[in-house]
């Protein structure tokens, strides 16, 4: 049997009246016990594959959320064998809404809307909506993002926030101009944990930082170099042109998606592509990097389809104001920085991955999401006292988006933060692929010494999708 039929929309719909409207005015979404109609956010979800549905998940749990829309090019993937061990797209997305409608006692599943192009999603139901979250693959996040922020919507959208440089800066740009309310889904950027972890630093508990290493543990997944010579029918209920999206046509193939777009460069940008933005988080935030003066790369073999076994990316940061220059180091796949001298011998690195921020009165350590920061050596860690709390705390990754929405205080991973930060991270990408150092003017977006960058720094948009 035809999975994608297992979650038709049918299923959830077949009870509505014929003529009943996707969406529904405000004054209707009240009642005993509910968030009051103006008090709503009503979220549009763009991309309900595995971390669509998270998202649609963490956002269920907030009272004050409506999900509105949402919006896939797909009726059904199978990330049964993925980490995410769950389905998604448009069925299943409207599944887990009318499950937790069940749970709460209301019929959210038959008054959300569906669609397969965000598109036309923006102009049918541009005034019912109020946020817009994006979760679809990476290559796409910059246009999604734009046609939100351009229909004057809030934006909350996973990491990396782009997929170039240049796309970088124009959702930056865009998000400053319309004075949206934004946040990138590094969620680590939320936690406790890395609010200490930059209060220490700030507060000079290692001492100055020049040097920096950050790594992901275990080894890459392993990419054909070339694109897959067999051409197998599309799926039912895929709409592959609109997966595609600004990419360059080629014919469908499982191997890219739901979830190897990751390893593939039109769709996406590799482990430092999918973690950068989580652990180089606590160095960038703490140490206020902006532009790099210099980026290299280096790597096991290298093709122009598919991301390497294992690299090695440098960056150097000159001085900011007081601050000293700053070295540092990106290693996947199986490598790791050397060891650190302040490290005990009876300890080691993390394995899964983390950053090691070097001073000179000792180093902090932390996992991959900014997690369980500790000074070491241990010695260091006793003489120092918890940092004073100088960074406001945060609800929670999606809450502060939603407050931000609703008229509060910008959230910290905002496009303006969350847009630095990928750069720093597409710009090493760029160096790999170039096979050059770049000498970077950041103010200029220009590689000084290497004009042949630019196609690496811009990206590929396909008739029809440029921006």
């Amino acid at each position: 049997m035809d999975q994608a039929r297992l979650f038709n929309r049918r299923r959830f719909l077949a009870a509505a009246p014929a003529a009943a409207a996707l969406f529904v005015p405000r004054r209707v979404l009240g009642g005993a016990g509910q968030t009051p109609p103006s008090e709503q956010l009503n979220v549009a979800v763009i991309g309900t594959g595995g971390q669509g549905i998270v998202n649609i998940q963490n956002l269920l749990k907030h009272p004050d959320v409506n999900i509105a829309a949402i919006c896939d090019v797909a009726e059904f993937w199978d990330n049964s064998q993925l980490y995410y061990r769950h389905h998604g797209g448009r069925g299943p997305a409207m599944q887990a809404l009318a499950e937790h409608g069940r749970k709460v006692g209301a019929e959210i599943a038959r008054r959300c809307g569906v669609h397969v192009d965000y598109r036309a999603m923006l102009e049918k139901a541009e005034r019912t909506i109020d946020a817009v979250l994006v979760a679809a693959p990476n290559h796409v996040h910059a246009v999604a993002a734009l046609a939100a922020i351009r229909a004057g919507k809030g934006v909350y959208c996973e990491k990396p926030l782009t997929h170039s440089v240049y796309e970088a800066r124009r959702v930056a740009e865009a998000a400053r101009k319309a004075k949206v309310a934004t946040q990138m889904g590094n969620q680590g950027h939320s936690s406790d944990d890395i609010r200490r972890a930059v209060e220490w630093i700030r507060d000079g508990a290692i001492g100055d930082v020049r040097e920096v290493h950050a790594w992901r543990g275990g080894p890459n997944r392993q990419m054909p170099a070339q694109r897959p010579a067999e051409t197998p029918p599309v799926p039912k209920g895929l709409d592959w042109d609109l997966w595609l999206g600004p990419a360059k046509e080629r014919p469908y193939h499982p191997a890219y998606a739901p979830l190897l777009f990751h390893y593939w460069w039109d769709f996406g940008s590799g482990t430092l592509g999918n973690f950068g933005c989580h652990t180089l988080d606590t160095a960038v935030w703490a140490l206020e990097l902006g532009h790099p003066a210099m980026v290299e790369a280096s790597s096991t073999p290298l093709n122009d389809e598919t991301t390497p076994a294992a690299a090695m990316y440098h960056w150097k940061f000159p001085a900011r104001g007081a601050r000293p220059p700053v070295d540092l180091f990106w290693y996947d796949g199986g490598l790791a920085p050397p060891r650190p001298d302040c490290l005990e011998p009876e300890r080691d690195l993390p394995r899964e991955g983390g950053s090691l921020i070097v001073g000179d009165k000792g180093a902090l350590l932390s996992g991959v999401w900014s997690a369980s920061p500790r000074i070491i050596p241990e010695k260091r860690m006793q003489e120092v006292r918890l940092p004073p709390r100088t960074i406001p705390r945060s609800e929670g990754h999606h809450r502060d988006w939603i407050n931000a929405c609703k008229g509060g205080a910008p959230a910290s991973a905002n496009f303006e933060y969350g847009a630095r930060l990928t750069e720093i991270v597409l710009l090493g990408v760029a160096a790999l692929r170039v096979g050059a150092t770049l000498h970077w003017d950041g103010p200029n977006m220009k590689a000084i010494n290497a004009p042949q960058a630019e196609p690496f720094l811009h990206g590929h948009f396909r008739k029809g999708w440029e921006i």
